[in-house]
């Protein structure tokens, strides 16, 4: 059967896919070109998934194979100005790898934000919102994240750190308790640290939310799951496309809370707004002397 636009019925069927074929529309969504010229073979391990779930994502999207599946993704393409070729060569120029960072980062954005479950989001934002305690663990790219996430709930009025290192985790986890919550976070769920650090969190009773790929260890370990699949861009020079979509995930679970809280909430960030204000230097249209 034959789609007017291959891409646009991928993107609409996100939520009705399983967590092994959301993997390969991921990863056809964030370089379609990409995919028509890959094997299968080569798709599968782009995705991280076997060669019979290519198949069978295949056939989801009503497509009589992956040869069928390659022909009408080239015809969705060719009717789809939007989707350029994202490969960042040597010789590009500013304006052509400035549009590819772009584009690339936005339909991968894009394909995250339609895969979120609302309902997981809720009862996240509802376990931060209650929590004595708010710890946010990761490492590298992930360990980034963490921080930027301390510096946004901090406004919360709730105490919350984020920590980087596996035996400052360890330490901290094993002191948790019941009403404290642990955002652990991670592309690939499969960091050894991370998993162990986790472990300790859950024996301590603490609730663990999960921002990490959906069928991964980690997400096995934890209490809530934010699923977030997005490929790994392999070029050399695109930027880490997950860590942008989990501080995106930050972001939402912030405003998420920061609703939670009502009137008093938003009566404390005008106060620590007002007061960061007061540090900044006059901009030069309130500073410059008046003529008449």
């Amino acid at each position: 059967m034959l789609h007017n636009n291959l891409l646009l019925q991928i993107r609409e069927s996100l939520s009705r896919f399983s967590a092994a074929e959301r993997k390969v529309a991921a990863a056809v969504l964030a370089q379609p070109r990409t995919a028509i010229s890959a094997s299968i073979s080569e798709l599968s391990r782009q995705a991280g998934v076997s060669e019979p779930t290519v198949v069978r994502f295949c056939r989801r999207i009503e497509c009589d194979g992956f040869q069928d599946f390659k022909v009408q993704l080239a015809q969705s393409l060719a009717a789809d100005v939007s989707y350029l070729d994202m490969d960042i060569r040597p010789g590009d120029s500013a304006a052509a790898y400035k549009q590819k960072v772009f584009d690339s980062v936005i339909n991968s954005l894009l394909t995250a934000r339609n895969q979120l479950d609302n309902t997981v989001i809720e009862r996240s934002v509802a376990a931060l919102a209650g929590a004595r305690k708010i710890e946010f663990y990761g490492f590298v790219a992930s360990g980034a994240v963490a921080i930027d996430a301390q510096n946004k709930f901090f406004h919360f009025a709730v105490p919350c750190v984020a920590y980087t290192d596996l035996h400052m985790q360890l330490m901290s986890a094993a002191a948790l308790g019941p009403q404290d919550v642990v955002v652990a976070i991670s592309h690939t769920g499969r960091t050894k640290e991370l998993i162990e650090s986790v472990k300790v969190a859950r024996q301590s009773g603490a609730t663990v939310i999960g921002i990490t790929a959906g069928d991964s260890p980690l997400a096995g370990l934890c209490s809530l799951v934010i699923a977030v699949e997005v490929p790994e861009n392999t070029d050399l020079y695109m930027p880490t496309i997950s860590r942008i979509a989990h501080l995106l995930v930050i972001d939402v679970l912030a405003v998420g809370v920061a609703l939670h809280g009502g009137v008093e909430a938003a009566k404390r960030l005008q106060k620590m707004k007002t007061v960061l204000q007061g540090r900044r230097l006059p901009s030069e249209e309130t500073s410059s002397p008046q003529h008449d």
